[in-house]
């Protein structure tokens, strides 16, 4: 089976989304996503809608926001985020975001053509919290395998 490298991350905002401490940042929003869209890799990105699961029914927090999507590779998910214009508003984060004590990223394999829901993000999340790294949930500094991951076992995680 082939797959894909899923991943999350959330922050929470400084104030609410139409603050004017967030405007520059919401003004860049569809650039950079479009950004990403058009990368090399990419292939999926979580839009939130009517059919989907709320960030804050997942969360529970008005002021989280959550990017979610789907790569062909770690690499293609690096360079779009550290070799791109993304880099720029990164490195601005501090402006809109306060410091989380929490994991708010995380990365996974998902089977190709299989995209991740909410609730499935905020699991691994939850799960780096509580374990640490490893193939079923890990940071993009760790050089877990797609082949690492489907090897790892439920009933490994659960021995934790």
């Amino acid at each position: 089976m082939d797959y894909n490298l899923a991943q999350i991350n959330i922050a929470r905002m400084l104030a609410p989304l139409d603050s004017p401490v967030m405007k520059d940042f919401t003004d860049n929003l569809d650039r950079i996503n479009q950004l990403a869209e058009l990368s090399k890799g990419f292939v999926w990105r979580f839009i939130e809608d009517e059919t989907s699961d709320s960030t804050f029914k997942v969360f529970h927090d008005d002021y989280i926001v959550v990017n979610m999507s789907v790569w062909d590779s770690i690499e293609a998910l690096f360079d779009f985020t550290y070799k791109s214009e993304h880099k720029k508003i990164f490195k601005r984060r501090k402006e809109w975001f306060s410091k989380m004590k929490e994991m708010h990223m995380a990365c996974w394999y998902v089977p190709k053509g299989r995209y991740p829901t909410l609730r499935e993000g905020k699991e691994r999340l939850e799960y780096l919290d509580k374990y640490g790294e490893s193939p079923y949930a890990f940071t993009p500094k760790s050089n877990f395998t797609a082949r690492e991951a489907s090897l790892y076992k439920l009933e490994t995680r659960k021995q934790q």
